[in-house]
């Protein structure tokens, strides 16, 4: 339980960010009699967030780089608002120093690390030289960026495969590639590139070895601005698809005393050594042998940070803003954790095709209730979930007083939970329950998704159609508050048929699975083309790599569909539906 917050009612909290982590930070705003301003892109503006913050402001532009990502938008609007603080939440700048230091020189306080702790930390060759100083463990890695493939082809010849690629200035696995055989090392050097230029807008990579089936670890810490630093506990997060997490628990089960304690030692020491102020995560991994490895700080809040809140009865987002003000902790050592927690995230991805994501409008979203349910969430029935942004729509959280206790609970409300409209894990989820390998043996891995998972998940239905209402609702901002307008629907009888630059109408179609031939190469997701493998007129063969798309600064295959001609119908960069004919193969 936290202590009694002491606040100022004049204080304004901005919150960069969008859907449940915004609409979590408001909740905490509102328990300690703190002021709430969000912002939202065009997408966002009927999101849950919006209509829950005191104010909100709108950030003109789709996409993330106009909008939750344009800090000098972000600070106009803070100053616009009269915000005397900011929470940036997780992902887009909230493990950036540049906007750290760029809301401390506006005069804000930031509910966050210093911008030099988020540097020497967010660098992962520098997070590697501290936690080699303070004896943390560690695998064989570079101690500088790459600047080639071919010294990843190197390192993989005298250390061995596999080998990971990573990141130097990323995280929630993105710019993150594993190399098991020799002669894809230089090409998936590449594809990190990539996705790291896209994701963080550096490019930097290194490379270490990489533990095979590994678990996935972690400990919370949090430190205040007094010397006082806490590690609250451990969790696992082994479940993963594309090294983005499905499941996480708390406190980390079928871990040794000794591997405890090595975990929360090594955390506090790495923190303490970085002169560490706010909330944090210290991940590692964990062996099949039993070999512990640092892997990274988190420079942030986590998206499974409510486990730990469920078990140790602390509010973390309260806590970080209590840090921003100035104030001590309210603990001050590791606190023996309160029964256990499981966190399903619930992502807008159909797990039959590859855990593509899947985009639309929410037709129904009907949670569960009951005993040891919390469901933090951004959205509701009708909410749109967008293409331009991260599918996580909420995320439900199990807690009982043992881990057994808690599978049966999550198996109660998962049953109960219902999403129509949009693709979502939930199957994923309730198989996932019904393997011994996650309920009782716990032989579950980073890779256990791609290598042991086996269910037979239906295909996931598409986005429904929804029917015209006599009222179209428009909305209007005054003073950082929106309000809703009716419209009689008749007014836009038209407006589905946009004119072009040159004055010509053109309707916005798109080919669908149900009329798709044979020939025909669809897009399997929403997103952009953003490399074309082959040309028109090129051979190609049945499961060739013919294309890359990306959606939410991540990479996925298109593979051809038949072997033969291809004729590419989609351009280099356009936006593209799923199901989308792209090109055809005769």
């Amino acid at each position: 339980m936290n202590a009694t917050i002491p606040t100022k009612k004049t204080e304004k909290l901005l919150i960069a960010n969008r859907g449940e982590i915004a609409v979590r930070i408001i909740h905490a705003c509102r328990d300690l009699g703190i002021q709430s301003v969000a912002l939202y892109a065009n997408d966002d503006m009927d999101s849950l967030h919006v209509e829950l913050a005191d104010e909100a402001w709108g950030l003109a532009g789709d996409r993330a780089t106009e909008t939750y990502l344009n800090i000098a938008a972000i600070i106009e609007v803070a100053k616009k608002s009269k915000a005397t603080m900011l929470h940036p939440g997780y992902g887009f700048l909230s493990e950036r120093a540049d906007f750290a230091q760029a809301v401390i020189d506006a005069g804000l306080k930031w509910v966050g690390p210093s911008p030099a702790s988020i540097e020497k930390l967010g660098d992962k060759i520098e997070a590697r030289k501290i936690a080699a100083s303070v004896g943390a463990p560690l695998v064989q890695g570079t101690q500088e960026p790459l600047q080639s493939a071919d010294e990843a082809v190197a390192f993989a010849q005298q250390y061995g495969l596999p080998m990971a690629i990573k990141a130097a200035f990323g995280g929630g696995g993105r710019g993150l590639k594993v190399a098991w055989q020799l002669e894809e090392v230089a090409e998936l050097f590449a594809s990190a590139v990539r996705e790291a230029e896209s994701a963080f807008g550096r490019g930097e990579c290194f490379v270490e070895q990489y533990l095979d089936r590994p678990r996935h670890l972690e400990a919370q810490v949090i430190a205040d601005q007094h010397g006082n630093t806490v590690v609250l506990g451990t969790r696992d997060c082994s479940l993963q698809r594309r090294n983005q997490k499905l499941i996480e628990e708390a406190p980390a089960p079928f871990l040794s005393e000794a591997l405890q304690a090595e975990i929360l030692t090594s955390a506090k020491n790495i923190c303490q050594a970085a002169g560490y102020v706010g909330a944090g995560t210290v991940e590692y991994l964990l062996s099949q042998d039993g070999k512990l490895s640092f892997l990274e700080v988190n420079t942030r809040l986590q998206v499974e940070h409510p486990v730990t809140e469920q078990t140790t009865g602390i509010d973390l987002v309260v806590e970080q803003i209590r840090v921003a003000m100035g104030l001590e902790l309210s603990i001050k050592d590791t606190p023996v954790a309160l029964g256990h927690a499981i966190e399903f995230r619930i992502n807008a991805e159909d797990p039959s095709r590859g855990f593509i994501p899947g985009f639309g409008h929410i037709s129904l979203f009907e949670a569960p209730s009951g005993l040891g349910v919390r469901l933090d969430t951004g959205v509701r029935t009708g909410a749109l979930v967008s293409r331009h942004f991260d599918s996580l729509m909420a995320k439900l959280i199990i807690t009982g007083p043992t881990r057994e206790v808690a599978i049966a609970r999550a198996q109660r409300a998962l049953k109960q939970f219902k999403i129509e409209g949009v693709a979502s894990v939930l199957d994923f989820h309730r198989a996932v329950l019904q393997e011994p390998d996650f309920v009782e043996d716990f032989k579950v891995h980073t890779r256990w998704i791609e290598n042991d998972f086996k269910a037979d998940l239906s295909p996931a239905k598409r986005s429904i159609a929804q029917q015209h209402a006599p009222l179209v609702m428009s909305f209007i901002e005054i003073d950082g508050k929106l309000h809703r307008m009716g419209l009689p629907a008749d007014l836009f009888a038209h407006a589905a048929v946009q004119s072009d630059a040159s004055g010509q109408a053109k309707a916005q179609t798109a080919a669908h699975s149900a009329s798709a031939q044979p020939q025909h190469l669809l897009a399997p997701m929403n997103g952009v083309i953003s490399a074309w493998k082959v040309a028109t007129g090129d051979q190609v063969e049945k499961g060739q790599v013919v294309a890359i798309m990306e959606a939410m600064k991540m990479e996925v295959q298109v593979l051809a569909q038949q072997s033969g001609q291809i004729q590419i119908l989609s351009e280099l960069h356009s936006s593209c539906d799923a199901d989308q004919v792209i090109a055809e193969i005769q």
